[in-house]
């Protein structure tokens, strides 16, 4: 037990050190260029788009840190401006759906899924959640508290003052970062040890078959469930090579991941928004059942068509 403890602190220390050094710069530029007119100026020009998402201007700053860097870099972002409970829902569920794009979509393009197709999903869910939610919610209009976040008093004087404000903010979101991640990566590697893994991927086999997939593809989702497209890569990769995976399971995979991946971690670090979790990990699951469903029984049902036709022309 001892040597599970220490690797997953050893991994959950790794982990923090290296999304740390994206968040803890991100976090103080984006705080020192609101008070320059360069980041005020580029918030105004995106207003309409983002009016028709429910979003105010600011919100493109997470959106596109979160879209071409990680879910990490948005989260820093999100927390240097003052949002609604309402935006910090609707941010929280389209990044979920879209964050980490050219990692993700390249570890898509490995095992045989073209990562246009990938990117063109998970904007497209992330733009449809955003326009659906901002028209049936009306209320979350109240100012989100972002857990051990400072709040700021008032305005910062001076060069000085702002710098200083980006540096509490950024280092507090490390120790925020740290206190997930840690815990996380240890329940992660005792998983692994104890073979937890592998059964959660033989509880798997049932749903694999309700979304049209064979049963050889369990492990793949297993992997992408637990720790995500970029971090299950490799145990993603060996089941395609090990397991026999088809291309039409391996592109339904692929559907269901993009909608909904990493669901312990990517919804745990949402919390500290001041956010509710649950709708969101329901929105994630139930959209890539539906969507995965969906596409899987329209794919089976044009095979067997075809099938029949060629059967029937010899």
């Amino acid at each position: 037990m001892q040597s599970i403890l220490m690797e997953g602190l050893k991994k959950g220390l790794h982990l923090t050190w290296t999304l740390g050094k994206v968040i803890f710069p991100v976090t103080l530029i984006v705080t020192i260029l609101q008070f320059t007119p360069v980041l005020p100026w580029a918030m105004k020009q995106l207003e309409p788009l983002m009016r028709l998402l429910g979003l105010s201007g600011e919100a493109a700053v997470p959106l596109v840190l979160g879209n071409f860097l990680n879910l990490y870099a948005g989260i820093a972002a999100i927390i240097t401006f003052d949002f609604s409970v309402k935006e910090v829902f609707i941010l929280a569920v389209m990044l979920s759906f879209s964050h980490n794009l050219i990692i993700e979509s390249t570890v898509a393009k490995k095992v045989g899924v073209s990562w246009w197709l990938v990117i063109g999903v998970r904007m497209g869910l992330a733009l449809i959640s955003a326009v659906l939610i901002n028209f049936a919610w009306s209320g979350g209009q109240e100012q989100a508290k972002y857990g051990m976040a400072p709040e700021r008093q008032s305005e910062p004087e001076g060069w000085m003052e702002i710098i200083l404000q980006g540096f509490q903010t950024a280092g507090m979101g490390i120790v925020q970062l740290a206190l997930i991640v840690i815990p996380l990566m240890v329940v992660m590697q005792y998983l692994r040890e104890k073979g937890w893994l592998d059964r959660f991927s033989e509880w798997l086999a049932p749903a694999t078959r309700f979304l049209g997939m064979e049963r050889n593809t369990s492990m793949t989702l297993a992997a992408g469930l637990t720790i995500g497209l970029a971090y299950g890569a490799g145990l993603m990769i060996q089941a395609v090579e090990e397991d026999g995976v088809s291309k039409k399971d391996m592109f339904l995979a692929m559907i269901f991941l993009v909608s909904c991946h990493a669901v312990v971690e990517d919804t745990l670090i949402f919390i500290p928004l001041g956010i509710p979790i649950w709708p969101l990990l329901v929105i994630r699951l139930l959209t890539a059942v539906l969507l995965t469903a969906a596409v899987g029984y329209v794919w089976n049902r044009a095979r067997r068509e075809k099938r029949g036709s060629l059967s029937h022309e010899y």
